[in-house]
């Protein structure tokens, strides 16, 4: 799930709003976009992915406590580390772009998508319930 957004290193292009299937982030005009929806993240890591300057930590933990909190993540080298390991902060010998292949996924995004959309209505629909009913 999404942890944290390092404003710090955050450049303001926004690719990781663009990038996000489920719409979990909001652009904000001048400054870092934010985590609005935490509970669309369907741990996809294309917000990671997209950010050209590593400043989005995605935990892969989705559930149960997470094995490391975003600051020592940062610390530990680990921000950034799925894109550097994957090769796609390197031009390919191809020319072509690393990212424009992970689009392939497409069915399996879209999918998640959906689930996260579904989870998303249930809760909100449960509050909605419960708010009622007091």
């Amino acid at each position: 799930m999404i942890a944290q957004i390092f404003v710090d290193l955050c450049t303001g292009c926004d690719a990781c709003v663009i990038a996000c299937p489920t719409h979990v982030l909001d652009a904000v005009e001048g400054g870092a976009p934010t985590i609005a929806r935490i509970d669309q993240c369907q741990t996809c890591f294309m917000c990671e992915l997209y950010c050209p300057a590593d400043a989005i930590y995605v935990a892969p933990e989705q559930d149960g406590a997470a094995g490391i909190g975003a600051a020592d993540a940062r610390v530990a080298g680990q921000v950034g580390r799925l894109r550097h390991d994957y090769g796609w902060d390197r031009e390919p010998e191809d020319g072509r772009s690393h990212l424009r292949d992970f689009w392939q996924l497409g069915p399996l995004l879209r999918e998640g998508a959906e689930i996260a959309a579904k989870r998303y209505a249930e809760r909100r629909h449960g509050e909605g319930a419960k708010h009622a009913a007091s």
